[in-house]
């Protein structure tokens, strides 16, 4: 008998009905590092509760096969210098099915502890969460 596990692709489950944009009131993710990942799962697994993602510095590819089934909006932050996780980041973005952007911070390293980076990043993030929480308000509340 072989104990060995034998490690398969999980089932295909029904993909998400994605909507054009969230509803007021729903939840926006921030992930950094591997809680990225965690923030993409949690999208992918109630989609019709998030409005967008965004990932800091983070391991997308980490979220796996849920990444396809992310319907929110997802933002990749990562720093200019931070080679491996850019690829990574890439390989995720070629994944994921939603509206989604890379954006890089100049001179920025996986921290972002450089002069500047930190700010940068909350700046993208509150215009990816400004973006789609007004997209989501026109959407809902526009033109009766």
């Amino acid at each position: 008998m072989n104990s060995e596990k034998q490690w398969q692709q999980p089932p295909q489950s029904p993909q998400p009905l994605c909507r054009s944009s969230a509803a007021p009131g729903g939840i926006d993710y921030f992930g950094a590092s591997t809680g990225a990942a965690a923030a993409l799962v949690a999208a992918a697994d109630c989609p019709e509760a998030v409005g967008a993602v965004v990932s800091r510095g983070g391991r997308p590819d980490l979220a796996g096969y849920a990444l396809s089934r992310v319907c929110a909006p997802t933002l990749l932050i990562v720093g200019e210098r931070d080679r491996l996780v850019l690829t990574l980041n890439r390989e995720a973005q070629a994944q994921l099915r939603a509206p989604n952007q890379l954006e890089l911070v100049a001179g920025a390293t996986h921290l972002f502890e450089e002069p500047g980076a930190l700010e940068e990043v909350t700046q993208l993030a509150n215009q990816w969460f400004a973006r789609y929480l007004m997209e989501a308000e026109t959407v809902t509340f526009g033109g009766r």
